[in-house]
C-alpha cells in the first residue's frame, strides 16, 4: 500500500493510513474549505480517494470520531508537528536524465546541517555554494536529517514526520531544486534517514498503530517496532520511507542512523530486507543507489553481501579511526577515547579498518567487534570531525579550536590518503573556528527541562567540568553558523588549498586508486610516535611518514624500484610550515627528518 496523500491531478487525490485498531478513520479537511471524509478499511489499512482535493490541500485524520492527527506518512508539514499536513504535487521538471550517479569507492563526502551551513539555513541557499565544494574536490553532499522535526532548530535526529521535509528549511519542491543542483555540479546527494526512533515531540504514530514494542529499549526510549506482532506493516512504513527519497527525490544514497540501535532478533533483518528493496529499486532505475550504517557494532556482517549472511548494506561507518587519530593529536583520554592513544591503534585503523575485532575494550568492559577483513576498504567511512564527535563535547569545539594548524595538516592528510572513504564535516577543510553544539527548539517546557539535563549527565559521563550551553537557546544555534568568508583569506586559505592538494592526490595517483588491503604495507614506531606506509599498484608506488611527535624524528628508508619524487610536504613554508629539508628526489637509502607533527609524501615516477 502506498502511504499517505497521493496527489493524482485533476484534483483528485489517494488518502491511505496504516490503523489496525481503530474502529473508524477519516480525512479531515481543514483549508480552503472544511469537510470530512470517511474512509474505506482495506485490511489493517484505511483509503479514500477523493475529489476537489488540490495541492496546498490542508488535512488531519480523524480517529474514532474523536481526536484529529497529522498523517504518519505526511509529505509537508508547513506549520509545524502539531498542525495539519499538507497535500503535495510531486511533479517536477528534473534536468538529470543523464545522471549515473558517483561510485562509493571515488566519493568524497561533505557532511552539512542545512540550518547551520548559510545564514539563511534554507535548501535554496546551499546551491550557489555547490561550485565551491566542486572546487575543492567534493563530490556527494551528506545532509544531516531533513525530515520535519519540532520547531525551527534541531540537528535533525528529533524528527517525527519521516516523509517531510523540514518546513524551516524549505519545500519538497526546493529540496528537490538541491539536488538537481548537485546533479548538475557532478555532486551526489546522501541523505541522512533515522529508523532507530522518532524524536520526543509530535510524534503521535502509536495514536494510529503499535509502531512501538516494549521488548527493547532504546537510548531514546521505547523501540521501533521491527519483529513484534504487526511489524511487517511498521518494516514496510520504513521501506517505503527510503525508496520515497530516492525515488521521489532522486536522493543518490541514504545514511542510516545509529543501526545498532534497530532491534530486530527475526530470521531475515530488517536491514537485510532494506537493501533487498534498494537493490531492486536500483536495478529498476540503471543506476546504483547506496545504503550506508552509521553502526557501533563493528560488525563486518552489515556490509557482507546476502549470499555471505550478511545484510547487504554497501559500507558502514568506523569510529575506531577517528578515535585512533584524535587521540594521538590531542592525548585525551577520557570516556570511550581511553581505548586508544598509540601509533599501534591507528596503524591497526588503517590496516584493518577496526582496531576492536573481537578485541577486549578497557572501556566497553567486554570483547568487542569482529574482523572484517574479507571486506574491500571502500565498504568504509572514516572522518576526522563529523557532527558527533565535534557536538558531543561540552563546548563543540571543532578540531580546529583543539589542536594547532601542523596538526590540522597531519589529520587531513592522514584522512585523505588512507584506504577509506572521507568524510569532512562543513567547515573542515578551511579550519572553521565556529563551534557546532547541540540545539533545539522544542515547544514543552516539561521536555525542554529533560534535554537539559540529559545534557548535563551525557556531558557527566565524560568528566566535562562547567555547564553545558542551553540547547534551547537561539544564540547557541546563529553560533554555530559557518564564516564561509574565511575560507579565502590567511591561514584558513592555505588550508583550504592544501585540503585540494590532497584530494587531487587522491584522486589521481594510481597507487592509491585500487581501495583494496593488500596492496598497503604499514609500520609505526611507538617510541617515535611516526607511522609510515607504502601503497602500491602494479609499478605504481607511493610512500607516507606521518609525524605524530611534538619533536623532529629521523627514519631511514629504502626507495627502491625506481625514482622517487616528493609531491607533498606539510611541513613546507608554501604550507605555513617551518620548512623542511626532506630531499625532493631520495636516494635509494635515505635518511628522512621530518619536522614535528608533520607527514610527507613520496611517490615512484
Amino acid at each position: 500500500m502506498k502511504i499517505g496523500a497521493h496527489y493524482l491531478g485533476d484534483g483528485v487525490c489517494e488518502f491511505t493510513v496504516w490503523a489496525p485498531n481503530l474502529n473508524t478513520v477519516a480525512v479531515e479537511i481543514v483549508s480552503p474549505d472544511q469537510r470530512l471524509l470517511p474512509m474505506e478499511q482495506l485490511g489493517s489499512y484505511w483509503q479514500v480517494i477523493a475529489r476537489d482535493i488540490e495541492p496546498g490541500t490542508l488535512y488531519l485524520y480523524q480517529l474514532n470520531n474523536s481526536e484529529s492527527r497529522p498523517d504518519p506518512a505526511s509529505n509537508f508539514q508547513p506549520h509545524g508537528v502539531h498542525s495539519p499536513s499538507q497535500v503535495i504535487d510531486h511533479n517536477f521538471a528534473w534536468s538529470d536524465s543523464n545522471w549515473s550517479g558517483v561510485s562509493l569507492e571515488t566519493m568524497i563526502m561533505y557532511e552539512l546541517h542545512v540550518g547551520t551551513f548559510t545564514p539563511e539555513g534554507t535548501f535554496e541557499a546551499i546551491i550557489p555554494r555547490l561550485p565551491d565544494l566542486r572546487e575543492l574536490g567534493v563530490n556527494a553532499i551528506e545532509l544531516m536529517p531533513v525530515a520535519q522535526f519540532p520547531g525551527h532548530r534541531n540537528w535533525g535526529y528529533d524528527g517525527v514526520y519521516p516523509f517531510a521535509v523540514q518546513n524551516s528549511y524549505g519545500t519538497p519542491h526546493q529540496l528537490k531544486q538541491l539536488v538537481d543542483g548537485c546533479h548538475q555540479q557532478g555532486i551526489a546527494v546522501i541523505l541522512d534517514v533515522v529508523y532507530n526512533h522518532f524524536g520526543p515531540e509530535g510524534n503521535y504514530t502509536s495514536r494510529f498503530g503499535p509502531y512501538f514494542t516494549e521488548t527493547y529499549r532504546t537510548p531514546w526510549g521505547t523501540a521501533i517496532n521491527f519483529d513484534d506482532a504487526h511489524s511487517y506493516e511498521v518494516r514496510q512504513f520504513f521501506i517505503h520511507n527510503a525508496l520515497y527519497w530516492l525515488g521521489e527525490f532522486h536522493i543518490d544514497a541514504l545514511r542510516l542512523d545509529a543501526i545498532h540501535a534497530i532491534y530486530d532478533l527475526g530470521a531475515k533483518h530488517f536491514l537485510a530486507e532494506l537493501a533487498e528493496n534498494v537493490a531492486v529499486f536500483s536495478q529498476h532505475q540503471g543506476r546504483k543507489f547506496y545504503l550506508i550504517a552509521e553502526s557501533d557494532l563493528n560488525d563486518p556482517k552489515i556490509i557482507r553481501p546476502h549470499q555471505s549472511g550478511g545484510y547487504g548494506i554497501d559500507a558502514q561507518w568506523s569510529d575506531d579511526f577517528h578515535h585512533s587519530l584524535y587521540t594521538l593529536l590531542t592525548g585525551d583520554r577520557i570516556g570511550y577515547y581511553q581505548d586508544f592513544g598509540k601509533c599501534e591503534h591507528l596503524a591497526k585503523a588503517y590496516k584493518d579498518s577496526f582496531v576492536y575485532d573481537w578485541k577486549y575494550s578497557n572501556y566497553r568492559q567486554r570483547f568487542h567487534g569482529n574482523y572484517p577483513g574479507d571486506r574491500p576498504s571502500y565498504q568504509f567511512i572514516v572522518s576526522i570531525q563529523n557532527h558527533d564527535q565535534i557536538g558531543n563535547r561540552i563546548l563543540g569545539e571543532r578540531l580546529s579550536q583543539i589542536v594547532n594548524f601542523e596538526q590540522l595538516k597531519l589529520a587531513a592528510g592522514v584522512l585523505l590518503l588512507s584506504p577509506y572513504i572521507p568524510l569532512l564535516f562543513m567547515g573542515e577543510e578551511y579550519g572553521e573556528e565556529s563551534p557546532f553544539m547541540y540545539f533545539v527548539s522544542h515547544s514543552d517546557p516539561d521536555l525542554i527541562k529533560a534535554v537539559r539535563e540529559g545534557r548535563k549527565q551525557e556531558f557527566f559521563a565524560f568528566h566535562s567540568q562547567g555547564e553545558p550551553p542551553d540547547p534551547e537557546s537561539a544564540d547557541i544555534f546563529n553560533t554555530c553558523k559557518l564564516n564561509w568568508q574565511k575560507r579565502k583569506s590567511g591561514k584558513h586559505q592555505v588550508l583550504f588549498s592544501f585540503y585540494q592538494k590532497l584530494i587531487q592526490i587522491r584522486s589521481q595517483n594510481r597507487a592509491l586508486l585500487p581501495r583494496e588491503r593488500h596492496n598497503l604495507k604499514i609500520n609505526f614506531q611507538e617510541e617515535k610516535q611516526l607511522i609510515s606506509w607504502f601503497k602500491f599498484s602494479g609499478k605504481n608506488q607511493i610512500f607516507c611518514a606521518m609525524n605524530f611527535n611534538n619533536s623532529d624524528v629521523t627514519l631511514s628508508q629504502e626507495f627502491t624500484g625506481g625514482n622517487w619524487v616528493k609531491i607533498l610536504d606539510s611541513a613546507q613554508k608554501k604550507w605555513l610550515g617551518g620548512g623542511s629539508n626532506l630531499p625532493q628526489k631520495p636516494k635509494l637509502c635515505q635518511q628522512l627528518t621530518l619536522t614535528k607533527q608533520s607527514f610527507a609524501v613520496y611517490e615512484k615516477y
